[in-house]
């Protein structure tokens, strides 16, 4: 063994790093813990097959309709790409300077203490990340369901097939880290190769003649009063949740191979290919479509297949549901993984920190977050829910990147990755901006959200920080975990446990509670 470990550092390797590296089950025996599985291909995956869900297909009419012509609306989705990388490289930034799973909520808890952290992750698993696995899945049902019946599915079909799916890929998840990502690699692909239909069949129709909005006098032909200053705002606000999930990729930072080098380069990679393909989407729309016909639009990637495609125009809903079940996937394998990092730093039941001691995956993280995400599907009007915390969803990105200058001033020795400070200035500029326009043309909603939050600051002050007084909490959350421990058969990963925590059992014993 030290002679194996000897010449892995002869070539370079870290010691132990090939041995994670090589994701084999020959280890099972020693020490348990998360496993170095998502390569660079992978990690591209999570980035790109989180940010494109069903919105490029469904809905790019908010950005066209706020712009108010198609040459602003193709600028907005160009810009917004822009501070979206600007914002993703702060963020690998802070993933070499803390390279731990759990993202923003890492971050912010080991920047600004364990309240901020409390309350990022408070709404995260509360509202945000439930509630938009259930829309995702129910948008997949709907458009799996649509090419078989003739009208528009019913509502218990809907999420009936909505709660398969989470369940289908909360097993995989659970079985292995290696199928999850093998299924977001394939279905990434699947929806890349949809949207390059797209784009391709537009350059026919570019070349055939149809570009009539695409040519100056008509591309900035404003409809209505024309474009104002908070009309912008809000096509940039638009444009910045269609690139949401360009940061999920931080939340498995300990799973990803090399992430030092993978994490930026995934970045650099996922970011720009997600611009160009929301851009020339677009661009590929109106070449089928006029403006008013995308607006009036339910799914314009259907409407587009029946104007472009004539008998390939079944592609389209095919393509969308590909896209959601793949979104389902890989929001369900990180949202897990914020669950994981919020019990390991004590913010949520130990449990949820523990790791199956064969499978190397967090099966009660996974699980909770299932259960979370189907009682969302039997509530009524769930995307309400969404837009009344999106703004404070959107205000944690600027906390993140705040968190970053903090820690470049605390810093006493250099990271392998260190942004220009330019980036981080220029992403808060833009964030306030956006931040104080929503403010303005939503009170109501935004201070709904933010009261929502806050929701979280007695219950820390209750049960985290006052918890260790109280001898039955203690108790109760004892007998959970180790009920849980035996159940699911997790430990804690060697290394990781939370402070006061005991060692995980030896294999073939029954575990130990942990609390």
């Amino acid at each position: 063994m030290a002679e194996g470990a000897r010449k892995s550092q002869e070539k370079g390797d870290p010691p132990g790093e090939k041995g994670k590296e090589d994701g084999d089950e020959g280890d099972a025996a020693g020490s348990v813990a998360l496993k170095k599985e998502i390569g660079l291909l992978s990690a591209c995956g999570i980035i790109v097959g989180n940010i494109i869900g069903s919105g490029i297909f469904v809905s790019p009419r908010g950005v066209l309709e706020n712009a108010g012509s198609v040459g602003l609306a193709l600028a907005v989705w160009g810009a917004t790409g822009a501070i979206t990388a600007v914002g993703a490289l702060c963020y690998a930034e802070l993933g070499v300077a803390i390279p731990r799973s759990g993202g923003d909520y890492a971050y912010v808890t080991h920047v600004f203490g364990g309240l901020a952290g409390f309350l990022r992750l408070w709404i995260a698993v509360l509202v945000i990340y439930p509630t938009n696995q259930a829309v995702i899945a129910l948008t997949f049902a709907h458009y799996a369901l649509r090419p078989l019946l003739p009208c528009d599915p019913p509502e218990p079909a809907l999420r009936l097939l909505a709660a398969a799916c989470l369940l289908l890929l909360t097993w995989v998840n659970c079985a292995s880290v290696r199928w999850a990502t093998r299924v977001q690699d394939v279905f990434t692909a699947g929806k890349l190769l949809a949207l390059a239909l797209i784009i391709l069949t537009g350059i026919v129709r570019i070349c055939q003649g149809w570009h009539s909005w695409l040519s100056p006098a008509r591309a900035f032909w404003s409809w209505g009063a024309g474009p104002s200053g908070g009309s912008l705002a809000l096509a940039c606000l638009q444009g910045s949740f269609a690139y949401g999930g360009w940061n999920f990729l931080n939340y498995v930072t300990e799973e990803l191979v090399q992430p030092h080098r993978n994490l930026p380069r995934a970045i650099f990679i996922s970011i720009p290919l997600v611009t160009f393909v929301y851009v020339f989407a677009n661009v590929a729309y109106v070449t089928a479509l006029s403006p008013q016909e995308i607006l009036e639009s339910s799914a314009v990637a259907v409407s587009f297949g029946e104007r472009a495609l004539g008998s390939m125009a079944w592609v389209m809903p095919l393509a969308v549901a590909l896209s959601t079940f793949g979104g389902v996937n890989g929001s369900l394998f990180t949202c897990s993984r914020l669950f994981y990092a919020g019990a390991r730093e004590r913010h949520l039941p130990a449990l949820l920190a523990m790791i199956h001691v064969r499978r190397r995956t967090p099966i009660p993280a996974l699980a909770v977050t299932c259960v979370s995400t189907l009682l969302m599907l039997v509530t009524g009007d769930i995307e309400t829910l969404i837009n009344y915390v999106g703004f404070v969803n959107y205000l944690w990105y600027g906390v993140t990147v705040a968190g970053l200058v903090v820690l470049r001033r605390r810093a006493t020795a250099r990271h392998s990755l260190q942004v220009p400070l330019v980036f981080p200035a220029l992403f808060l500029l833009v964030w306030a901006a956006l931040l104080l326009f929503s403010l303005w043309s939503e009170p109501l909603a935004c201070g709904l959200g933010l009261g929502v939050m806050a929701t979280g600051a007695p219950l820390y002050l209750l049960g985290v920080r006052g918890g260790r007084r109280l001898p039955a909490l203690r108790r109760a959350l004892a007998a959970l975990t180790l009920f849980g421990q035996r159940l699911c058969l997790v430990v804690y990963p060697q290394g990781q446990e939370p402070p006061g925590a005991e060692p995980p059992a030896p294999h073939g014993e029954p575990p130990a509670p942990h609390t």
